[in-house]
């Protein structure tokens, strides 16, 4: 069955898992920038980083037949030094306009900090001035609640329209008021932690499909490249219909990464 990881980063997995991806029927996918697994030391760093996202990776991707898009911010682990973040945002309306972006992300909050707060502020007044899209990343500490609360707090005090903005990693106590005021809602499935696709079954049984999708992460810690056809084998064993798999797998993705104009999967 094929399917769409809207979230994954293929900058720390091998070209190999390109092939399995493939292989296991992914036709696409979409990368935010995000942390290295290190703190970079200048904002050089992140203007070699988005170029890597909008020139090195579609064409890694593309030898598989995969189509790769991407996502342009500095990440809630890298934004406590404000002079530095600041530097780093002045970089991105020179990428913005390329044809693989799809918008402002992934920003958010990682321990809920006054500075990460501020620059989250400045990233959501840049993707209001240039008309993005927006992908949140969710703290993933035991207040990833309040945490939540707060993005979605500093989005509405913006012209941003929920329907234009994913919440993503929400969990069973997060995805309710997630989708409650407005929101598209991604389900990360990690093997341990954030969500398994154990749970995301269960969290789709309870809350339906509706603005909902599932995404792999894949990045420097535990994480699984294959964990959304994994997800979607749980879904079937419980016997959910094919409809409803293609649903949270491919058709939601599919209707918001399009709000973009810019994403294809063909």
């Amino acid at each position: 069955m094929v399917y769409i990881d809207p979230h994954i980063h293929m900058v720390s997995r091998t070209t190999d898992d390109y092939q399995r991806m493939a292989q296991a029927g992914c036709v696409a996918i979409t990368e935010p920038a995000f942390w290295a697994g290190f703190d970079r030391s200048s904002a050089q760093g992140f203007y070699d980083y988005f170029r890597q996202l909008t020139d090195t990776e579609p064409k890694r991707a593309a030898q598989y037949g995969i189509k790769h898009h991407c996502w342009l911010c500095i990440n809630p682990k890298e934004s406590e030094d404000i002079g530095f973040a600041r530097e780093v945002i002045s970089i991105i309306p020179e990428f913005i306009e390329c044809h693989t972006v799809l918008g402002i992300g992934e920003i958010g909050l990682n321990k809920n900090s006054k500075n990460e707060l501020l620059i989250l502020e400045e990233q959501l007044a840049l993707a209001e001035r240039l008309n993005q899209l927006v992908l949140v990343h969710t703290p993933h500490l035991e207040d990833k609640l309040k945490g939540t609360q707060l993005i979605m707090d500093a989005i509405e005090n913006t012209s941003l329209q929920p329907n234009r903005v994913l919440i993503d990693h929400v969990e069973e106590h997060t995805v309710r008021s997630v989708l409650d005021r407005g929101y598209w809602a991604g389900m990360t499935l990690y093997p341990d932690s954030k969500c398994t696709p154990q749970r995301a079954a269960d969290i789709i049984e309870m809350h339906g499909t509706e603005r909902l999708w599932i995404n792999s992460a894949g990045d420097w810690g535990p994480s699984d490249p294959l964990a959304v056809p994994k997800c979607q084998v749980e879904l079937a064993s419980r016997g959910h219909s094919k409809s409803l798999i293609e649903t949270i797998s491919y058709d939601n993705p599919l209707t918001f990464l399009s709000k973009s104009g810019k994403f294809k999967v063909e």
